[in-house]
């Protein structure tokens, strides 16, 4: 039966808290909403899904509610969902119930988190999460020490200063106001110079969709 960890990692960043409640608050209506490009997010789906093998263990961080892990889920062993949002996870963690989904399994945990088992995944997958993570250099090394020799990391990326880094002062306003969560504006050279810097190779990018949603997969040699 999927389930969920109650707390966070001890090791999770050091001002999780107040992301994670903005995400509280605006879960239930992030689960009601419609996916904004459809066409996009089974783009996604499908070439994630050219990685995936029956027998794979697979690690989602930033999971939402769960739906992405949801659909995977029939296409290997068993995935570890994770986000940081307590009400984000008791969404997922229901409508796993609901679909009778049992290889899917819930934990409350943010980034960067060293208590993943090292080695322990064969792909590790983090859609619209990487630009949420306040240390993202240290996330993506967690990351890369919880993966298999061999394995896979395979991300998608809202990169906000491909289009202007004016963004910055109106995110900041809202994010004072309680509108908006923490975001890293990246552009796609900032993207996958830390994903490469943390050690893995870069072998694949797209843009689902495009001007700015980076997929990148990267492998860990």
């Amino acid at each position: 039966m999927s389930n969920a960890s109650p707390e966070p990692s001890r090791s999770s960043a050091p001002d999780w808290s107040k992301d994670s409640r903005f995400w509280d608050k605006t879960a239930r209506k992030y689960a009601a909403s419609p996916i904004k490009n459809a066409n996009a997010y089974q783009q996604t789906l499908d070439h994630t899904r050219r990685y995936l093998s029956p027998s794979d263990r697979v690690l989602e961080v930033g999971c939402g509610t769960g739906s992405t892990a949801l659909l995977l889920a029939p296409d290997v062993a068993h995935i570890t969902a994770t986000d940081f949002s307590a009400e984000m996870i008791a969404i997922g963690v229901a409508k796993a119930s609901e679909q009778q989904i049992d290889n899917v399994d819930f934990a409350r945990a943010a980034l960067p988190n060293d208590d993943w088992q090292n080695e322990a995944y064969d792909e590790i997958l983090a859609f619209n999460a990487l630009h949420l993570v306040r240390e993202l250099e240290a996330a993506l090394g967690a990351l890369h020490r919880a993966l298999k020799p061999g394995g896979v990391f395979i991300s998608k990326t809202v990169c906000l200063a491909e289009q202007t880094r004016l963004w910055a002062l109106p995110l900041s306003l809202m994010r004072l106001l309680g509108f908006a969560p923490y975001v890293n504006l990246l552009t796609f050279a900032d993207l996958e110079q830390t994903i490469s810097s943390a050690g893995f190779r870069i072998e694949e990018t797209e843009l689902y969709p495009p001007p700015i949603s980076r997929f990148i997969v990267a492998r860990k040699d």
